[in-house]
Order: structure tokens, then C-alpha cells, then sequence
């Protein structure tokens, strides 16, 4: 399976009193992600599930990620997949569809990077996951522990 973390584009600044989770993507955060998706595209990223978290910047990279990659592609939310989710949690959520060869998770920090790491069995790598940026990692199965293969990053000063 071909595991694809995005995290999600530049999002507005939460102005006082409004909640977190609806802050939505800016222009240049657009612009940003379009360029990384066009990008992943001609790497061959065909998602046929884009897993989103349920917040309002997450949910409109995973619909950039739909119309740019994958258009035929089914969009699912998800609370595995929120800012302080676990990973072994969205790993579970991640399993469910094992029979899929390419998810999409469009996500947040700390996850992204938590994530990766935990796919890739190395809970301590740290990675600088930009606002945009996307992974794509291997694994062999759906097993209960995954074991994963870094196969490229894309980061929206690359693309």
C-alpha cells in the first residue's frame, strides 16, 4: 500500500474567538499545495481514499488533493487524523482500507511527522513537515505494526 501524508496548506490566523478548526487555507496556501499536488501527480499519487481530518483547513487540502489527483476519489473524515491524534490511532483508521494501494491522509502536526515515523518504525526521526509538504511511504501489509519504506518527500519550496 502507498501511504501519502499531506499536511495541510497555509492556513488563515485564528482571529480572537473563532475555534481552530475552522481556520481555513489562504491564497498563497493554495497556490502552495496546487504546486506540490501537480507535482505528485506526475509522480504517479492517484489516491482512490483521501482520509481527512475534520477540520476546515484539512478538509479543503483533501479536496485540492481530490480535484488535482484523483478525481474519482472518495473523501472520508476522521478524528485519527486531528493535530494531537495518536498515531497507532490513525494507523488504525489507515487499515481498515488495506486492500486500497494508494491513501491519502491530509493532516496536521504534530501527527504528520509522528506518523511518519511510526510507519516507518523509527519513533524518535524527526522530520521538518512544512505547511504542504507530502510523503510518501510504502508498506508491505496492513499488519497490526507497520513496516514502511520512505519512498520521496515533496515540499512546496521543491515543487
Amino acid at each position: 500500500m502507498e501511504i501519502y501524508l499531506l499536511r495541510h496548506g497555509i492556513a488563515e490566523d485564528a482571529p480572537s474567538g473563532k475555534k481552530d478548526a475552522d481556520r481555513a487555507l489562504t491564497a498563497e496556501g493554495k497556490k502552495k499545495l496546487r504546486a506540490v499536488l501537480k507535482r505528485a501527480k506526475a509522480a504517479g499519487a492517484a489516491p482512490g481514499l483521501i482520509l481527512t481530518s475534520p477540520y476546515v483547513r484539512a478538509r479543503q487540502t483533501a479536496e485540492m488533493a481530490k480535484a488535482v489527483l484523483a478525481p474519482a476519489a472518495l473523501i472520508a473524515e476522521t478524528r485519527a487524523l486531528t493535530p494531537m491524534a495518536r498515531p497507532d490511532e490513525a494507523w488504525d483508521e489507515i487499515r481498515i482500507y488495506g486492500d486500497r494501494v494508494q491513501v491519502l491522509c491530509s493532516s496536521h502536526e504534530p501527527l504528520c511527522g509522528a506518523l511518519a515515523g511510526y510507519l516507518l518504525r523509527s519513533a524518535a526521526l524527526e522530520i521538518d513537515f512544512k505547511k504542504g509538504a507530502l510523503i510518501r511511504i510504502d508498506v508491505e501489509s496492513a499488519a497490526p505494526r507497520p513496516r514502511g519504506v520512505l519512498k520521496w518527500m515533496l515540499c512546496p519550496k521543491l515543487s
